[in-house]
């Protein structure tokens, strides 16, 4: 699918999507959980939470889709056939696959997770040594499935903290599924860790607290074996900051004056970080009632650290191109390892829409210029590259084309009937 965004301002008021980095981890504990969740939220029908949901009731459990969220039963944890498997079907979700892999070892199934993408070519050391290394075998049996068997065993479990914060959600997710208690050590420095503290404030709603020590040279957790979760019985998921920073970023832009509902200030999830980059880059940021605003600004340059958000660089990039100075983003080797390799495409893109953009080792270079062109520019299978060109074309003087503009669809689907609403030119050409 093609799609056109016409030149002009981004303005309006939208209501955040459910966010999917909570929902994952809420839909996880829920199916390992000893009775029925409600799971709160609107509408959505991204790819990543499907795969999730696929999943979870291939191994048992059933998440059905409720006009006002998902109603989740739990896994009846039936014991598994001699010699089957269950086939888990991953498709590009980096949050399925890392989860989802040690809680299957840890209910001691015999597993292929089937991968689509990129997905299959993102790292999983060190999380595979610590199963290999604690009674679980793996093995591909070809390039997009990664298979499983054996039982989790208990005891001492290390990881890096510089590493996907998934890999240690996914182990304190599983760890808890185990008769004997266990201790998680993860080094500092530890990058994405909001991230690891959504997914404690999850295991609290769900009765599960570890027990945690910080100290300068690491963070240990000290894990109870329960083998079950308590549910709630109901929980709202939380409206979804990583996305909603696209809108907020449209409002920095020329002519931008935006209103978000259905964000929650005191959230865990770090791209909250957004408010505080956009105000030092000259936004004009603004709580009203509940609703956060941003106004166009001059857009300075500025520093952006994205060690606890890293999935803000590519909007924030759109920002800085579009403004004065220069922008120096680090700490984002990461990006590499996404849907796409980030830098490479944050890059290439806005070049292409008539941008100076420079990848450093560790980020990006961005000297801002008054106004862009347009052009047309490919979304690389990404669905944050995609949503960046579309911002970027508030600063556009052209049109802006960006093939391959499903990829939307993997977090965020009703984004561009969203675009057009906030006052856009948007035209779909299917292919």
């Amino acid at each position: 699918m093609n799609v056109t965004v016409m030149p002009g301002s981004i303005a309006g008021s939208v209501s955040a999507i459910p966010s999917k980095s909570h929902l994952h981890r809420l839909l996880m504990y829920a199916a390992l959980s000893d009775k029925e969740t409600m799971l709160a939220c609107a509408e959505t029908g991204a790819d990543d939470i499907r795969a999730t949901a696929d999943c979870l009731n291939a191994l048992g459990a059933a998440v059905l889709r409720r006009e006002d969220g998902f109603a989740v039963t739990p896994s009846s944890r039936q014991p598994q056939k001699a010699g089957e498997a269950l086939f888990l079907p991953c498709m590009e979700s980096g949050s399925t696959l890392r989860f989802l892999l040690p809680v299957a070892c840890a209910l001691g199934l015999r597993c292929v997770f089937q991968m689509k993408g990129r997905l299959s070519q993102r790292p999983m050391a060190p999380l595979d040594a610590q199963l290999e290394r604690h009674g679980i075998r793996l093995w591909r049996e070809g390039p997009d499935t990664l298979c499983c068997e054996g039982r989790l065993q208990p005891g001492e479990y290390h990881l890096p903290g510089d590493i996907s914060s998934q890999y240690i959600t996914g182990l304190l997710m599983a760890l808890p599924l185990l008769d004997s208690p266990s201790r998680l050590t993860v080094t500092q420095p530890i990058e994405s860790g909001p991230y690891i503290d959504m997914t404690l404030e999850a295991a609290r709603a769900f009765g599960h607290t570890p027990a945690v020590t910080r100290t300068a040279r690491d963070s240990r957790y000290d894990i109870q074996g329960t083998g079950v979760f308590t549910s709630p019985s109901r929980i709202a998921v939380e409206g979804d900051w990583s996305n909603a920073a696209f809108w907020l970023c449209a409002g920095a832009m020329p002519g931008g004056d935006i209103q978000v509902r259905g964000l929650e200030k005191d959230s865990t999830q770090g791209d909250k970080e957004v408010c505080g980059i956009l105000a030092r880059m000259g936004a004009g940021v603004d709580w009203q009632a509940g609703t956060l605003a941003v106004k166009e600004g001059r857009r300075h340059g500025t520093e952006i650290d994205l060690g606890s958000a890293p999935d803000l660089g590519p909007v924030l990039a759109a920002v800085a191109a579009a403004g004065t100075g220069t922008t120096v983003v680090r700490n984002a080797a990461r990006l590499r390892l996404k849907e796409s390799d980030r830098l490479l495409a944050i890059a290439r893109t806005l070049n292409a829409l008539g941008a100076s953009v420079t990848e450093t080792g560790d980020g990006l270079e961005i000297h801002g210029r008054p106004a862009l062109a347009g052009g047309t520019v490919d979304a690389c299978g990404d669905h944050r590259i995609a949503m960046m060109a579309a911002v970027a074309s508030a600063a556009c003087a052209g049109p802006v084309t960006i093939t391959g503009a499903q990829a939307v669809n993997k977090s965020y689907p009703a984004f561009w009937k969203d675009l057009a609403a906030l006052g856009k030119t948007v035209r779909v050409q299917e292919r």
